[in-house]
């Protein structure tokens, strides 16, 4: 069976390494699938829900928050550099819901002064607080 290491890395270490079959990314582009023996390539991510196929269980898919970053694919070998991530199992979803009305709460300030830094900052803070609670369902 054809399979590619994938790792994820952030400033903090490796937060995910295993052999797939099978990951479902997303560019700046937009979506990618990608399988075994893939073309070499490198591009931005954004914050979205990683998606893995692990060749030990073919019918489990691993699920991955990940903020931001790029993608190195070369030789069946999948590196992510991500700002942050987080594997579904270590998202506290109770934790990732407060952050997301701290979020919300921020933006509407943010809007209603017309501070566009700050409507910036808070509609990121925002995606991410919606991609842990996505990723952190998945159990």
């Amino acid at each position: 069976m054809k399979y590619m290491t994938v790792q994820v890395v952030t400033p903090d270490g490796v937060r995910y390494d295993h052999h797939a079959t099978y990951i479902s990314i997303r560019t700046l582009a937009g979506d990618m699938g990608i399988l075994p023996d893939h073309v070499n390539i490198i591009a931005p991510l954004i914050v979205h829900e990683m998606k893995i196929r692990r060749i030990d269980d073919e019918n489990h898919v691993d699920w991955v928050a990940i903020n931001g970053g790029i993608i190195e694919v070369r030789d069946n070998f999948v590196t992510i550099v991500a700002d942050s991530a987080e594997r579904e199992r270590d998202i506290d979803v109770s934790r990732a819901e407060r952050a997301k009305l701290r979020a919300e709460r921020k933006l509407q300030a943010a809007q209603t002064t017309h501070d566009i830094d700050e409507v910036r900052r808070a509609q990121v803070a925002l995606r991410r607080a919606l991609n842990r609670i996505n990723v952190g369902s998945h159990r």
